[in-house]
């Protein structure tokens, strides 16, 4: 006689527990390794795009430029460790001899640390919540990229980060203003004109524009006044 739905359920709830208490051990594992790894690095700028991005594409070209140049200025730059946009911000730090930072996720059709991450700045990890507090925890600012769904949930997890004030008010720089005007457009005249979901105030805590010299210059602005620090 087969087994009732009831006790397969429950049998499957049973095992779902067990698994989910050891788990938590993993879990803390790779926020232990993640906090002592970039805890050593100091101060860094964490960029976010598309892996779909190739080399020569215009996009490639100016988060590599503005990679090098924050550099140039003292951060470190934090990838997702992958190619595309993140490869062009690990290949513009090591362009300026700056800290390349790489965090990897592994994933089932498995993506490789590019070539341009430091040696001992290269941190993989298996849970993508994990991850996304170390590009948050430890970054002194955030170059948003064109990009896809992932570069999407960054922008708006940082975005009511900082808006709920659970981090320190850190830059938010859009790079890009024919990719991101649309979706500004969108948020102006139906999240805040229309259903009042937000405040006026929210709209100013992002910036975007189209050059590293905006870029940079807004960060060395922004920090003449404003202490480097993790942000929680």
């Amino acid at each position: 006689m087969n087994e009732s739905l009831k006790n397969l359920k429950e049998r499957d709830w049973t095992e779902t527990k067990a698994h989910s208490s050891w788990q938590i051990f993993k879990i803390m594992a790779e926020f232990v390794e993640g906090f002592e790894a970039m805890a050593k690095i100091g101060p860094c700028i964490s960029i976010f795009g598309s892996a779909r991005t190739k080399p020569g594409h215009k996009y490639y070209d100016l988060a590599m430029e503005i990679a090098r140049r924050l550099s140039e200025e003292g951060f470190g730059i934090i990838s997702g460790g992958g190619p595309g946009i993140m490869e062009a911000a690990n290949r513009g730090a090591q362009q300026a001899k700056g800290k390349s930072v790489g965090l990897n996720i592994v994933l089932p059709h498995e993506q490789n640390p590019n070539q341009y991450i430091d040696n001992d700045k290269s941190v993989n990890f298996d849970y993508f919540f994990v991850r996304k507090v170390m590009f948050a925890k430890y970054a002194q600012g955030f170059v948003m990229m064109p990009g896809g769904f992932g570069t999407m949930d960054e922008f708006f997890e940082v975005l009511t980060l900082i808006q709920t004030k659970k981090m320190t008010e850190t830059p938010m720089l859009l790079v890009g203003k024919a990719y991101w005007t649309g979706l500004f457009d969108w948020i102006t005249k139906t999240m805040l004109e229309q259903e009042h979901n937000i405040n006026p105030d929210d709209l100013k805590l992002v910036q975007i524009f189209d050059t590293a010299d905006e870029v940079v210059e807004y960060f060395r602005v922004f920090y003449t006044t404003n202490k480097l620090r993790p942000n929680f």
